[in-house]
């Protein structure tokens, strides 16, 4: 299966709009923007635990990056409600499940095969720096020199401009946006070519986003 897998070209998902496709664990489903494989894959995804649902216990050896939409997540290390920000690097493990019901979106197999930066950041956490033209606060959840990962607040009706030397991806977690002629809603991903910088009017209710500023597809990515 692949799916946006040209890294060359802008990629605009309106995930919300997608139906939900079943995974092989009872109860959790997924919407997929990128994937590269079958079931074992290169992949980005939103994915919903149903309350009750559970994965069996795996081993993540490409790396897991994910980021808590609603709900709480949950494994045998601890609880993650929204707005945490969880990396779990290459040969991590755990069970994931979800009590009440959860929404993440997560990012696998796309780790760099030398990368053992473990992060996590539950809500709140994370340095403020100072925000760009047209945003109102942003928090640096992780930098490695290699990529870094943001939230970001946009101020209403504002324009705001991000330059994209290596690549760039933007999920849309909380009001609007426009990019062009399209108009995003929570949910949507956007992935951008290294030297496609970013323009973007956040929607008269503002925009949240999450945004990571890096190598599409490092050059030392885990094997399959």
């Amino acid at each position: 299966m692949r799916i946006n897998d040209d890294f060359t070209r802008p990629v605009i998902v309106h995930a919300s709009r997608q139906d939900w496709i079943p995974s092989p664990a009872p109860g959790v489903d997924r919407r997929m923007l990128f994937r590269i494989g079958e079931e074992k894959a290169r992949a980005t995804s939103i994915v919903r635990y149903a309350p009750g649902s559970a994965f069996p216990r795996h081993t993540h050896t490409g790396g897991e990056e994910f980021v808590v939409l609603d709900g709480v997540f949950q494994d045998e290390h601890g609880d993650y409600p929204a707005g945490a920000y969880i990396r779990n690097t290459p040969g991590t493990s755990h069970v994931p499940a979800s009590k009440d019901g959860c929404t993440i979106f997560v990012r696998l197999w796309q780790f760099r095969a030398d990368d053992q930066a473990q992060s996590v950041r539950q809500p709140g956490e994370g340095q403020r720096v100072p925000p760009r033209n047209g945003a109102a606060a942003a928090t640096l959840l992780f930098d490695d020199g290699h990529e870094e990962v943001r939230f970001e607040d946009w101020q209403p009706e504002a324009g705001v401009t991000v330059e994209n030397a290596n690549g760039l991806e933007l999920l849309l977690l909380d009001g609007g946006l426009t990019i062009g002629n399209e108009t995003l809603e929570p949910q949507a991903w956007v992935r951008l070519p290294a030297d496609m910088a970013l323009h973007a009017t956040a929607s008269r209710d503002g925009a949240r986003v999450w945004m990571k500023r890096g190598p599409l597809m490092h050059e030392n990515v885990c094997a399959f």
